[in-house]
């Protein structure tokens, strides 16, 4: 997996690009019992109070990389239990351009410093002006380009790692096609409207939804807030 998200210090804006699987806590016999995601709804924390949970029982979780933002405080945190064994690793997210691979925050990986670079261009090409974000998932999320052998980070089987190395993933195995099966684009503006674009993989065909909403502030108008 490999996603990207920009926030401006400005108005808070947030955009967001890829796909994060569930996290699934499990329990003493080896069941998932609950999800992260489950848990960061129903909670009232703040990003950082929510990170602070978990530090006592990150290792009961299989391994993740959490982003937690709340809009209306302008607070994003970004949050990991990998690799396993050592502490959990929380950082607060400053405004900027992200890109969140299976590693870690920014870690320099092949295929994030590629996405991280077209990302770039592509908001150079459109100024200040807003991005089409249709465009950038079938520009940037669906490049198949692999990086070379010499940089990539030697954590599994050469081969394998040089199929995994591209920003969009699609290899073939003994089983059928494996990769990328999904690609989510989430836009959240200052007035408050939020654009989550889906397109994702079934039954070998791919389909496209989308889902638009207003994000209501509970004391004010959220246009004030922020």
């Amino acid at each position: 997996m490999v996603g990207l998200f920009k926030t401006r210090p400005s108005c808070f804006s947030y955009q967001c690009f890829g796909a994060s699987p569930p996290f699934r806590r499990q329990d003493p016999r080896g069941s998932p019992s609950t999800f992260l995601e489950v848990l960061l709804i129903q909670s009232t924390k703040s990003p950082m109070e929510f990170a602070d949970q978990l530090l006592t029982n990150a290792d009961q979780y299989n391994g993740f990389n959490l982003i937690v933002a709340d809009i209306a405080t302008k607070s994003m945190v970004y949050i990991s239990n990998r690799p396993k064994g050592e502490p959990i690793h929380i950082q607060q997210v400053s405004p900027g351009l992200h890109v969140l691979s299976n590693a870690k925050l920014d870690s320099p990986w092949p295929k994030a410093l590629r996405l991280r670079k077209s990302v770039r261009q592509m908001l150079n090409k459109y100024g200040k002006n807003e991005v089409n974000v249709k465009e950038m998932i079938e520009k940037l999320m669906k490049d198949k380009v692999k990086a070379d052998k010499s940089n990539l980070p030697g954590i599994c089987a050469l081969d394998m790692e040089f199929n995994l190395s591209s920003i969009f993933v699609e290899m073939d195995t003994p089983q059928g096609i494996c990769g990328t099966r999904s690609t989510a684009a989430l836009t959240i503006r200052a007035s408050g409207e939020v654009s989550f674009c889906d397109k994702y993989l079934e039954k070998g065909a791919w389909f496209e939804k989308t889902i638009n909403y207003h994000i209501q502030n509970e004391t004010s108008d959220f246009s004030e807030v922020i």
